[in-house]
Parts: structure tokens; sequence; C-alpha cells
């Protein structure tokens, strides 16, 4: 078993987009990527960089570290604001990298991204696991997007989707001694979700969790027992509310100490009042306005953040 992991990061990766804009290739599978029509690029990308510095602003400003590193004009990865699905960075020093289903994504995984954090940033990585040759054989998982890990108890969640195969999975939960909670979870229209991330999250103490989308009721009551046995107060929203991103948040530690719960300025927005005051119990929410981000790609807050876990040297 790797080195035990706390399960709130103190610092977060973050990559500035240079070319961000509604990607067509992932369309098909992302149900949350509204279709722009006919859109200027260059307002796309300069809405989404006033909206990406809005969310590093305010997460600094709450106690957070943030590494932010600049894509690459070159190749062209509009997806690449969401570091969260190529990379993981976990307690033991182990660093993994994750297959992607669409083509131009798998270019956003960058070794030297992850050089400068041992080089620069003061972080020890100890090993590299590299998982991307499973896209050869048409196996996908898209890092802490198909997955809501549970570091402290070492579970990984997720739902099938074509983003997330169970062989993919089930090497993750051999290399880095996870165990796998598989379920089903679909949208209205009856199609699966495509990342786990949007429809659930998983902090210290609390999970908030789409459970109706979870329509099968024996998986449905599995995972909320999973996670009511875990000691989480569960938390429940509905789908009208996961398509406004409220699932897609994440839970971290101020430099303080202090707890906070990171959302776009959409999702609290759709959050009830009593779901609010049970959240505010876990932490101060720390929101942005990303409206162009979230409707152009299909992601949200926690999709841009990859959750720094490394050991500082």
């Amino acid at each position: 078993m790797g080195k035990p992991e706390t399960h709130l990061a103190r610092s977060v990766l973050m990559i500035r987009p240079v070319a961000f804009h509604s990607n067509p290739q992932t369309a098909a599978s992302n149900r949350f990527q509204d279709d722009p029509g006919t859109v200027d690029r260059a307002l796309e990308q300069r809405a989404a960089a006033t909206q990406f510095q809005g969310l590093v602003d305010a997460l600094l400003a709450a106690g957070v570290g943030v590494v932010v590193e600049p894509d690459t004009p070159e190749p062209e990865t509009p997806d690449s604001i969401f570091p969260n699905n190529w990379v993981s960075l976990h307690a033991d020093g182990s660093v993994v990298l994750y297959p992607m289903m669409a083509p131009n994504r798998r270019a956003e995984v960058r070794p030297d991204v992850i050089e400068r954090l041992s080089s620069d940033r003061g972080f020890r990585v100890d090993r590299v696991i590299d998982m991307t040759s499973h896209a050869s054989g048409g196996h996908f998982l898209e890092g802490t997007g198909s997955m809501v890990l549970d570091r402290v108890g070492r579970v990984a969640y997720a739902c099938i989707s074509p983003r997330t195969t169970l062989e993919a999975l089930a090497d993750f939960g051999q290399r880095l001694d996870y165990d796998i909670v598989t379920f089903s979870a679909l949208d209205r229209n009856g199609i699966p979700i495509y990342h786990t991330n949007v429809m659930m999250s998983i902090g210290e103490d609390f999970a908030v969790i789409c459970d109706e989308s979870i329509e099968d009721p024996d998986q449905r009551d599995a995972v909320w027992r999973k996670l009511e046995d875990s000691g989480k107060e569960v938390i429940s929203i509905t789908r009208a509310q996961m398509r406004r991103f409220v699932g897609n948040c994440l839970q971290l530690e101020a430099t303080n100490g202090s707890r906070l719960i990171a959302m776009s300025r959409q999702a609290e927005e759709a959050l009830e009042d009593g779901q609010l005051k049970r959240l505010r119990t876990h932490g101060r929410i720390v929101s942005a306005p990303i409206q162009d981000i979230e409707r152009s790609a299909g992601g949200s807050v926690r999709c841009m953040l990859a959750e720094i876990h490394l050991p500082v040297r």
C-alpha cells in the first residue's frame, strides 16, 4: 500500500488556456457541452482566459496554493484547461498519467509540467505511472474526472461511460491499491454521464451526489451505504442541479488550516438554502463565474483543478 493520504490538498495545478474553444472531438460523449454554433474562437479564448484568472484569484485570496502553467499553442489542445483528466498527484510521490478518449486531448499530457513541479516548485516526484497506452486498445480513464477518490479510504468511485472503462479502472486499482466501486449513472435522457465528478464529490467528512442519476436501486443503495459507512454526511442533489455543476465541486485546505469548497458561481446559485447550510459546516464556499468555460467545454471548477498531494522536498 502507498503512503497514507490526507483527503485535502493545499495546492492545485492549473493550466492557463491559450487556444480554448469548444472541442468537437468530445461533444458526442459530453452532454454537458453545449453546441456553440458559429463562434469567434478568439472571443472564446478571451472569455476563458478572463474567467480562468478570476478563479485563480479567488483561490489565492482564500489561501490555496495555485501553481499555474501555461498551455502551449501547438499542438492544439482546446480542453487543456482541465488538467485533472490527464494527471493525478499522490502523497507517496506517485504521478499518474491517464488514457483519454479524444485524440486531441491525449496531447495535453505534459512531462515538462511534471518536471517543473519537482525542479522549480519544491515537490518530490518518486515515480511516474504511465497508463496512457490503454488508449491504443480502446480503454480509457480520464483521471479524477472518471473517478472520484476517497483518498483516505482508498476507494475510487466511478460511473462507467465511454470515457471510463473497466480495464483501465482495474489497472489503476491494482497499481495504486484502491478498491473500485462502479455503477451506472444516467442523465435525464438516459445517456451515461461522461465523468463521475460532475455527479459526485467527496470531501473530508461529506459527499455530494446526484443519487437519482443512479437508476438501479441496488447500485444506488450500495453507493450511498458505502459513503455513509466511510463517515460521510451525504448531501443529495437533483439532476437539474447536476446540470448546473453543483456536483463538480472540490473541498480544499487553506494554508491556515481552514476548509473551503471551490465551485462555480452557477453551481453556488443553484444550491438550496438547506444544502448551502449543510455544505458550509464543511467549509467556506469559494466561487467564481466561469459560465463561458462551462457552456463551451462542459466542465467546471473541479475539472480545472489537479490537486497536488505530492510530498515537499
